[in-house]
């Protein structure tokens, strides 16, 4: 019994989904989401321009409440428009603003660039847009731009990645467009971060990184210095005494230079001795004295 209540419940949404498409221009209307209360069923519609939807003095609201009223029989509806903050993070409303592009003949090339590049300044982490069908020839021919970090498979993909489909009706035929916008990116602790916190944290790293790197520089700038001085010093410093010199092995370095000798001084020729040689101490000392008389 509880399979089969929310079995109808689903297909009720969607029916009612698909109704509000028909009726709301594109590009306008993003998603439907029903509510249980006591009063009755509470219909959500999230849009890009509410104003469109709510008409002058809420006059389309009260229509779009009959026609629900009538058609599906439900008790007491109560409609409720939410805006959405930014609608180039959405792809549904991203796919109905490609789908209109397209109808009005601009090209696939152009608008695939211009939308994902918005879709990634709007604060995207990755995004991916797929053209495909009958874009200028016989032939039919796919498109693909994607910018960004995105995740295809696995629970990441279910719980981060929002997809959305749209068909754009063209003289040559239909023409698909797949859009997948990944607004969050998951840690391996769980958490979840935007663009912007992820930049804060990228920047707190390189900051920190710089820091250790001048730290490195001027440690390695210092024992330079240092090292500089101490060869200085030693260059300078008197030599210390009582070391003897190394002597030099045989054949190596170059050899001693002898000193040369000084020239001798020429002998004087001796005189020829002229007459007695001069009596010398010793004969002087042998003459004796003459006696006095007594």
């Amino acid at each position: 019994m509880l399979n089969e209540h929310f079995i109808k419940q689903g297909i009720k949404e969607a029916e009612i989904e698909d109704f509000i498409k028909k009726i709301f221009p594109l590009g306008d209307y993003s998603k439907t989401e029903l509510q249980r209360t006591p009063l009755g069923i509470k219909i959500i519609i999230y849009t890009n321009k509410p104003g469109r939807i709510i008409g002058k003095g809420g006059k389309n609201i009260n229509e779009m409440t009959d026609a629900i009223k009538v058609r599906f029989g439900l008790e007491n509806p109560q409609l409720d428009v939410k805006s959405i903050r930014n609608p180039n993070l959405d792809p549904k409303i991203v796919a109905r603003q490609i789908a209109s592009a397209l109808e009005k003949g601009y090209n696939y090339k152009k608008i695939g660039n211009l939308t994902i590049k918005r879709i990634m300044d709007a604060g995207a982490i990755g995004a991916q847009i797929i053209i495909s069908g009958k874009l200028g020839g016989g032939k039919s021919m796919t498109g693909k731009f994607q910018e960004g970090h995105l995740k295809h498979c696995g629970q990441p993909a279910k719980d981060m990645v929002d997809y959305a489909f749209e068909t754009a009706l063209v003289k040559l035929g239909k023409i698909g467009i797949k859009v997948k916008i990944m607004r969050e990116f998951m840690e391996i602790t769980g958490e979840r971060l935007n663009k912007e916190q992820m930049r804060k944290i990228k920047d707190k790293i390189e900051t920190a990184e710089e820091m250790i790197e001048r730290e490195m520089k001027e440690k390695e700038e210092r024992l330079k210095k240092v090292s500089e001085e101490k060869e200085r010093a030693g260059q300078r410093g008197p030599q210390k005494k009582g070391k003897a010199a190394t002597p030099k092995r045989r054949g190596i370095g170059k050899p001693a230079e002898k000193k040369a000798k000084a020239p001798k001084k020429e002998s004087k020729p001796k005189k020829a001795a002229e007459g007695k040689k001069s009596p010398g101490k010793q004969g002087e000392r042998k003459e004796a004295k003459p006696k006095k008389a007594k």
